[in-house]
C-alpha cells in the first residue's frame, strides 16, 4: 500500500484522477473494456471532477459498478448516491454501462441482479472513500471482514448517520435512513487496483485508526492495508494525526 499526502484536495484529487484514468485505459487497451467502481461522497468531488475532464478516454468502453445506497432513498432525493453518479460521472462521461443500486427497489432484488453482474468477470480498478467513522462503503464498524457475498443489507451506525448529516445531505439525523445496501467488504478487495481519496480534517481520526492502529472490525478500512495495489490519497488535514514513524512504514510521496 502507498500512502501520498497532498497540500490540497485540489491538488490531491488531479493526481490521483491522472492514476485513475491511467488504470483505466490500460484495462480498455488489455481487455477492450475497464470494470470500475466508483465512490459517491462529497470528498470525491475534486477527484470526479478531474477524471471527467480527462480526455482520452473511451468512457463507452466502461463499466460502472456502485459502491453503496440507501434502502427507500428514490434516485430524486438529494441525497442518493445513483443521483451522486449521475450528476458528477455518468452525465459528464456519457457512461452507458452502469450497475446502479436503485434504493427505492426490492434490496433483495437489488442485491441479487448487481451481484450476478459484478461477479461475471474482475474488477480492474476501485474508487473509494474512508468514512468518518473509518467504513469502507458503507461497511462501519464493527465490519464483517468475511461475507464472500458481493453486495449485503448493512444497518447504519450513528456515526455514518451524523456524517451524512454533517455534509448536508439531510436536514437532521431522523430523516437518514438506517439501512443501506453496501458492497461487501472482500468484494472491494477483489479490485486489482484501489484508490482511497481521503481529504479533509474531518476524516483525521479515522485515517490514524485505520493507518495507525491494527488491521481490525473496528477500523473498517484498515483492511485495505492487506491490498497489494492500493493507494491512499490524503491531503495535510486528514494526515495531520499519522506521525513520521507511521508514514515511514508504508510507500509515500507527495
Amino acid at each position: 500500500m502507498i500512502i501520498k499526502v497532498f497540500d490540497d484536495k485540489r491538488r490531491l484529487g488531479i493526481v490521483a484522477a491522472e492514476q485513475a484514468a491511467s488504470a483505466i485505459q490500460k484495462a480498455i487497451n488489455n481487455s477492450g473494456k475497464a470494470r470500475v467502481v466508483a465512490a459517491s461522497a462529497a470528498s470525491q468531488l475534486e477527484f470526479l471532477g478531474a477524471l471527467t475532464s480527462k480526455t482520452g478516454i473511451d468512457w463507452k468502453c466502461v463499466e460502472l459498478f456502485h459502491l453503496d445506497e440507501y434502502i427507500g432513498l428514490p434516485m430524486t432525493h438529494p441525497a442518493s448516491f445513483c443521483r451522486f453518479l449521475h450528476e458528477h460521472l455518468i452525465s459528464r462521461t456519457g457512461i452507458t454501462n452502469s450497475h446502479l443500486l436503485n434504493g427505492a427497489e426490492n434490496p433483495g432484488d437489488v442485491i441479487a441482479r448487481t451481484s450476478k453482474a459484478i461477479s461475471e468477470s474482475p474488477i480492474d480498478i476501485a474508487f473509494v472513500g474512508i468514512g468518518e467513522n473509518g467504513h469502507l462503503a458503507f461497511n462501519d464498524p464493527p465490519a464483517d471482514f468475511n461475507t464472500e457475498e458481493p453486495y449485503i443489507i448493512v444497518t447504519l451506525d450513528e456515526a455514518c448517520r451524523r456524517q451524512q448529516v454533517g455534509e448536508g445531505w439531510f436536514q437532521n439525523l431522523d430523516a437518514v435512513p438506517r439501512q443501506a445496501i453496501s458492497m461487501s467488504v472482500k468484494q472491494v478487495l477483489t479490485a486489482r487496483e484501489i484508490i482511497a481519496v481521503v481529504p479533509d480534517a474531518r476524516k483525521a481520526e479515522a485515517i490514524k485508526a485505520c493507518f495507525g492502529g491494527e488491521i481490525t472490525p473496528m477500523a473498517p478500512s484498515s483492511i485495505l492495508r492487506t491490498h497489494a495495489i492500493t493507494t491512499i490519497y490524503l491531503d495535510k488535514h486528514s494526515a495531520l494525526l499519522l506521525t513520521a514513524q507511521t508514514l515511514a512504514g508504508f510507500a509515500t510521496s507527495a
